[in-house]
């Protein structure tokens, strides 16, 4: 996911370069509108982390709620239509 990068610190953020690799951006501080990743580790609700940062714990409660709700949630039920005779 891409997060504003002056909310990740330096030694976490990834930039993506033009050629679509990315790199550790350690420039302190980065723009204010610049947007950087930041690894699944640190974002899985699996994982067991400090709390490194309140917006991510946040993330990783959401994230674990969603996951939650997607793996009990029940396939839709679709309703059996009559269809008219085209002729």
């Amino acid at each position: 996911m891409d997060v504003l990068a002056h909310l990740v610190p330096a030694e976490y953020r990834w930039i993506g370069l033009s050629d679509g690799r990315v790199t550790v951006y350690a420039v302190c501080p980065p723009d204010s509108s610049q947007r950087c990743r930041i690894e699944h580790r640190l974002a899985c609700s699996e994982q067991q982390l400090p709390d490194l940062w309140p917006w991510l714990t946040a993330l990783r409660g959401e994230n674990a709620r969603r996951a939650e709700r997607e793996a009990s949630a029940e396939p839709p039920v679709l309703a059996e239509v009559e269809l008219p005779d085209v002729g």
